[in-house]
Order: structure tokens, then sequence, then C-alpha cells
């Protein structure tokens, strides 16, 4: 009986949890007053019909002594700082000379300005990792360009909102500092692990925008006087590219030769950055608030959701949510791998109602304790301990960046949107991302294929 109801419960939390979502109420709000509410519905439950869900509002003291915990993670201290770095790495001007001298290296190859897009995508996602400030800067640059080219709409629109969605996997991400710590994994694991998958996919961008205009070249018509490449060109390209390439081998090369933790790389990725934004003239007392006060916002708004995530998880664990979630998936006719893919699925179409936020602190903590248990075994070569989690939690990674194009929830395509031109209506960035939603899907399937993408790389750097 008591089981019985316990799972009703818990389901009855998540459909309210869903409805709450369309209240227009903040997210944050929503998770911490279904938390709340909960608490008291668990408790009457004990009361009349002998559940024994133990939940009472002492359950809501022990959810502040997990706050304090959260203030108090070393770990979580790098998420404003990156934050910091991408915004600030925004407003320093490198990605328009990126763009403008990366674009004349592609002159007289049709699709060229659309490889330039996917090409600064790569870069701002390894020095920003904000996806708002990639998908809206590479809007500004290169989508007035791309028009007046005469370029498909379909093809601009979709090219800029895959490429600046690539930072939320490419570290440094402040999506894998999350997973690491909800997780109890190793930043360092994470952020090496999702290189190649990152370029990866980055490069399947590339060849499908070449192999599209190869085979309609009226999508992408070559700017009038293109000129093959000289060594001035190739010079001025590598003077541009130069300083975000190396605020990127401050971060990351430090944090994977062991010289840094990715905490303090971050703070390196801040300093970095500012001092990028000084030496281009860009740095003013001005600037410095804007960027600071962004920086807090962004991650007041994830913290806020930290915290109602945290009185959410907390009360579903109480309620007997983790041994649910886990008897219904091992439960599946499928197989291990039936059982991945069944849960890649499901995060799939979670991403289009949710942020990743949500999913990563609600729904990631309750699936991987099943991924353990399913008996797969990953090569960690001997150096990558929990190599199956660090697998698989690069598969939520994958798949959870479709969820910034995928509608209706799709942040990257409101973001582009708030900067199209008029002509440019929401159902042309609909049509545009489906090309690039299918490509993640192909660089996920060769993630699950060859698991050594993953879990090569840092059993080398740790070796």
């Amino acid at each position: 009986m008591s089981m019985a109801v316990n799972d009703i419960l818990v389901i009855a939390m998540f459909l309210t949890f869903i409805a709450g979502l369309f209240t227009g109420f903040p997210i944050a709000f929503v998770l911490g007053g279904v938390g709340v509410i909960f608490t008291g519905v668990g408790y009457l439950a004990d009361q009349f019909l002998g559940t024994m869900t133990g939940l009472d509002f002492l359950m809501l003291g022990m959810s502040i002594n997990r706050i304090f915990k959260y203030m108090d993670n070393w770990v979580l201290v790098a998420l404003p700082m990156f934050i910091f770095m991408g915004l600030m790495l925004d407003r320093s001007g490198i990605a328009e000379e990126m763009m403008h001298s990366i674009q004349s290296l592609f002159g007289k190859v049709r699709g060229g300005l659309a490889v330039t897009v996917t090409a600064i995508g790569i870069i701002l996602a390894a020095s920003t990792g904000i996806i708002g400030a990639s998908v809206v800067l590479l809007g500004l640059l290169s989508l007035p360009a791309m028009l007046s080219q005469g370029y498909s709409k379909h093809l601009a629109l979709g090219t800029i909102a895959g490429s600046g969605t690539l930072g939320i996997l490419i570290p440094p991400s402040i999506m894998l500092v999350i997973m690491a710590d909800q997780l109890g994994l190793s930043v360092g694991d994470l952020f090496m692990g999702a290189l190649f998958p990152g370029l990866i996919l980055g490069a399947l961008y590339m060849l499908y925008i070449l192999i599209y205009c190869s085979l309609k070249p009226k999508a992408a018509p070559l700017p009038e006087g293109a000129k093959a490449p000289d060594w001035k060109v190739i010079w001025n390209v590598f003077r541009t590219v130069l300083p975000a390439a190396a605020l990127i081998l401050a971060v990351l090369g430090s944090i994977f030769a062991g010289v840094t933790t990715p905490t303090e790389a971050s703070g390196v990725g801040a300093l970095g950055a500012t001092l990028l934004a000084w030496h281009n003239k860009k740095l003013s007392f001005k600037v410095m608030k804007e960027t600071l006060l962004a920086a807090y916002n962004t991650t007041a708004y994830i913290f806020a959701i930290f915290l109602g995530a945290t009185t959410f998880a907390l009360v579903l664990r109480g309620l007997g949510g983790d041994e649910a979630i886990s008897s219904v998936l091992t439960g599946l006719p499928f197989g291990p791998y039936g059982i991945i893919a069944f849960i890649l699925g499901v995060v799939f179409i979670l991403g289009f109602f949710l942020d990743w936020i949500e999913i990563t602190l609600i729904v990631l903590p309750l699936i991987a304790p099943v991924i353990s248990n399913l008996g797969i075994h990953i090569n960690g070569y001997g150096v990558v301990s929990n190599p199956e989690l660090v697998w698989f939690v690069l598969l939520v990674a994958v798949c959870l960046q479709t969820s910034f194009l995928t509608p209706p929830v799709g942040f990257a395509l409101f973001y582009l949107k708030g900067v199209c031109p008029p002509e440019c209506k929401l159902i042309d960035i609909y049509k545009g991302v489906v090309p690039f939603i299918c490509i993640q899907v192909v660089a996920l399937l060769l993630v699950i294929v060859f698991p050594a993408l993953v879990t090569w790389l840092p059993a080398l750097a740790y070796r």
C-alpha cells in the first residue's frame, strides 16, 4: 500500500513541477515551491496513510544544510569566474577581428563565410562557454554579412545557432563544472573527455556546410571579387587568432598539464580576458561595471536554481523517487545499451521543455546510479576513475546541447531571434537548426560506438 502511494506521490510531484513551468513563475521558485508543498503532502501521507516517507518540515532544514555546502563548494567558485571570462571576452572585440580575417582565408570557398562562423564558434566555445554571448555575438557580426551576400536564411540562421551552442560542450563549460560537482567526478576528466566530441561536432558542422553548399550553390554565393588567400592574409589570421588561442592555452593547457585546478584556471581565464580587453583598448570603468553586473546576474540565476533544485531533489528522494526511477529503468527489456538509449531519448525530449540546468540538477543525479549498475565496461586505461560514468555524463552533455536548439524552449533560438532583422522569422530559425540537430545525433552515436573519444585523452593526461 505504502509503495503504491509513494509512486503516486512521485508522479504527482513531477506533474506538479511540469504544470508549474507553464505558470510563468521563475523556475527556481517553481522547484523550491513544489518541494515545500510535497514536504507537507508527504507528512500528511505519513500521518493518515502510513506511507512512512519520513518527510516532515525538518526535511526543509536539511535542504538549508545542503545550501550551505553549495556556498562552501570550492569547485563551484569556477562558475562566476568562467562566466566573467566569457562576458569580458565578448566585449574585447577579438571575435569581430577574427571574423573579418578568417573570412578572407575562405574567400574562394563556397560556403566559406558559414565555415568561418563555425570556426569562430569553436574558438568562442573554448574561450567563453557562454551560450547567450556566443549566439548574440555571432548573430550580430555575421548574419548581416551572410544575408547581404545572398546566403539562404535557413543556412545562415542554422549555422549561427548551431555554432553558438558549442560552448556548452567544448571546455571550459559551466555545464561540465556543475555535472562534475553533482556526481563527484573530476572536472579535469570531463573537460578533457569533452574536447574530442566537441571538436568532432564542429568539424561535422563544417563538413555539412561544404557539402550542402556544393550541392546547392545558390544557398551560398561567392562574394564579389573573391580571391585566393596570400601570405599577408594568412599572417593576419594568425595575428588575430593568437590572443584567443593564448587564452585557451592558458586556461585548458594549465588544467591538462596539471599546473592548476579548474577553479584556479577560471581565475587565470578571467584575468586573461580582462588583459585582452585592455590590450584592445576596450576596457573602461563602464565596461567593467557592466560585465560584473551581468556576471552577477547570470551567477545568481544559476545558484537560485541550485537552491530550488536542492529542495526538490531532497523531497523527491524522501518520497522514494530514486527507487521508483531505478526500478522502472532496470525493468526495461532493452539490455544495458537499450536502457542508455532510452535515457538519452528521455533527456532529449526533456530538452524541449526544460533548460539544461534543471535536467543536470534533478534528472542526472537520479539516473547516474542506474548506469553504474548496468554492468557496462568502458576502458579507463587504468587511469580514469569511474570511466563508465564519465562516458555517460558526456553522452548526456552532447544530448543536452540539443536542448538549446529544440523548440519551444530552445534558448539559442530566442537569443538569435532577438538580433535578427524583421525578415527572419522564428519559423526560419526552426527550419535552419534541424540539420544541425541531426548532426548532433550523429556525434552522439559516434561517442556511443567509440567510448575512447571520451576516455583516451584524460587517461593520457594523467598517466
